[in-house]
């Protein structure tokens, strides 16, 4: 009985390793397409380093955004840069 039960958790941890694997590689696919997506646009003359810097933006929420571009626009009147 105590090695059916070692079989059971060998094949339980065999398969979250096997679904961890398999999503490490869809991650990398993912990265590549990504990559290739920017390269893309760099080679259509677009700045990859601001679509970045936007992409980021888009992720954050709304009104930390606000007040963080809020507080750069005093900091930069305040040193003559506006």
């Amino acid at each position: 009985m105590p090695n059916d039960a070692y079989n059971v958790a060998a094949d339980e941890l065999r398969q979250f390793i096997e679904q961890y694997e398999h999503l490490e590689a869809e991650k990398k696919d993912i990265t590549e397409q990504q990559k290739d997506v920017m390269s893309e646009a760099k080679a259509r003359g677009y700045d990859t380093k601001v679509m970045k810097k936007i992409i980021a933006m888009r992720k954050r929420d709304k009104n930390d955004l606000a007040e963080e571009e809020a507080i750069l626009d005093i900091y930069k009147a305040a040193l003559g840069m506006a």
